[in-house]
């Protein structure tokens, strides 16, 4: 199993982190502040020093509701979730847990979901 690096992280989020000024408003107006153990602060904060192996194996990776509360209070733009989001799918590519293969698509379709969503995430899980 390849070790995931600061890069990859820093690819695949697309985020800026040294534009954090470590204010913590996303971490204030976190809905999931109490059941993290880091933060959308200190995960900013620890990718940009290249202390990923805390956040590799923290469930704080899947308390993260991606609701973008912090990604609408930073000052800076830098978009904590994004980078949350990429170290969450930085472990699921570890684990294998990547890929969706087009034929199985219909399977997962029901009338409830929106095609968005399934075109959004064979873009994400097709490598």
């Amino acid at each position: 199993m390849s070790k995931v690096t600061k890069e990859q992280v820093l690819r695949s989020s697309g985020v800026n982190v040294l534009k954090c000024m470590r204010c913590g408003k996303c971490s204030a107006t976190c809905p999931s502040y109490d059941e993290m153990e880091y933060h959308p602060h200190q995960f900013v904060y620890m990718v940009e020093k290249g202390d990923l192996e805390p956040l590799l194996n923290s469930d704080s990776i899947y308390k993260c509701l991606s609701c973008y509360a912090c990604v609408e209070r930073c000052p800076r733009g830098v978009e904590p979730a994004k980078v949350v989001e990429g170290i969450r799918n930085a472990v699921l590519r570890q684990s294998g847990m990547n890929h969706i293969k087009a034929e199985n698509i219909p399977d997962m379709l029901d009338e409830d979901l929106p095609q968005q969503a399934i075109v959004s995430a064979f873009r994400k899980y097709k490598r």
